[in-house]
């Protein structure tokens, strides 16, 4: 079984703290009774220490499985580690309450469906492969269930955060008018072009087509460049997208004109301009309406989300609590201890 599907599954839970790591940390605070064998509690939710640990090895495996350095406790770069797994679990405890709170239910059926979808992706629907790849990773049937269950519990979030968002005519013009490299279409002409390495055979060519050799046929046989060799040169050069040598003498010569060799970093060339210059030209604003609609709309939602994220932590400040050692430090706790953000 390859890297790819072992790291898939195993950073299966991880995956949900890259999706909530977004937000800013949380606060907390150490009134609340933090019961044994839980690293904190999010109002009436629990992390427990063996959540904390299963992902902290599954860290631990991925880095060995590339073949990198995993940090040594006591480090600075695995206390940076710890907080990043809290600080994910913690944010995970606060999704499923804001889930609750919101009347969102997330059904057996449908964890069943995705873990179907999962194990059809990576073991082609074996399940001896599948439970072979958990006993590899330390996981079981039921974790990889309940994280199923974050992940659609999350995507119903996002659905529900932003389905009231929406985008008018006046944000789709203002996003063209604002972004014209876009859809600028650049002056262009049709053109013919050998690239050879030498100067002496750019010559050489330069002065049989003078003499009236065909160009086509020259290209054919000598050029270097695969994208036009078959077509004997021929192609169209768009100003602004070539090497400045050869653009120069594409957008200023005569139609018709043939150059003397020119030199550029890809060898030295001899050019024919084959056509008068099409003028720069800008794709009208109803050819391109629908995909700007949908890039305004995601980035619309995406920030409706990261509102909706970055207010978190306000909104259950009070409702955490970390054991000693887990809590986020202050800014001015350089003890990485229990200090506790209000």
């Amino acid at each position: 079984m390859s890297s790819h599907i072992r790291r898939n599954i195993a950073l299966l839970l991880l995956a949900l703290i890259a999706v909530l790591a977004v937000s800013a940390c949380g606060g907390g605070s150490d009134a609340r009774e933090v019961p044994e064998g839980a690293i904190a509690v999010v109002g009436d939710k629990t992390v427990t220490k063996e959540q904390y640990d299963q992902l902290i090895e599954q860290q631990k495996a991925s880095a060995e499985a590339q073949k990198q350095d995993f940090p040594e406790p006591g480090t600075a770069e695995y206390e940076a580690l710890k907080a990043t797994v809290v600080k994910g679990l913690v944010e995970q405890k606060e999704w499923e309450l804001e889930g609750e709170s919101m009347g969102i239910k997330v059904t057996d059926e449908e964890v069943e469906t995705e873990l179907d979808k999962l194990k059809q992706q990576y073991f082609q629907g074996d399940e001896q492969k599948y439970n072979a790849e958990l006993a590899k990773q330390n996981l079981t049937d039921e974790d990889v269930r309940n994280e199923l269950r974050t992940r659609i519990l999350t995507n119903k979030i996002y659905e529900a955060v932003t389905k009231k968002v929406t985008v008018s005519d006046a944000d789709i013009k203002a996003y063209y008018d604002e972004n014209p490299t876009q859809y600028e279409q650049p002056a262009s002409r049709e053109v013919r072009h050998i690239l050879v390495k030498t100067e002496a055979l750019a010559q050489k060519l330069h002065d049989q087509i003078q003499s009236g050799a065909n160009f086509a046929s020259l290209a054919k046989k000598y050029t270097q460049d695969e994208g036009s060799k078959a077509d004997g040169g021929k192609f169209t050069a768009f100003k602004g997208r070539a090497v400045e040598p050869f653009d120069e003498f594409v957008f200023s010569a005569k139609t018709g004109e043939l150059s003397d060799p020119i030199k550029t970093e890809f060898g030295w060339h001899i050019i024919e301009a084959l056509s008068a210059i099409k003028p720069a030209t800008m794709t009208p604003l109803d050819q391109v309406k629908d995909s700007i609609k949908t890039t305004v709309l995601q980035t619309k939602q995406n920030a409706a989300m990261k509102a909706w994220i970055a207010a978190l932590p306000t909104k259950y400040g009070d409702e955490v609590a970390y054991a000693p050692g887990y809590a986020p430090a202050s800014p001015t706790d350089t003890t990485g201890g229990t200090t506790t953000i209000g």
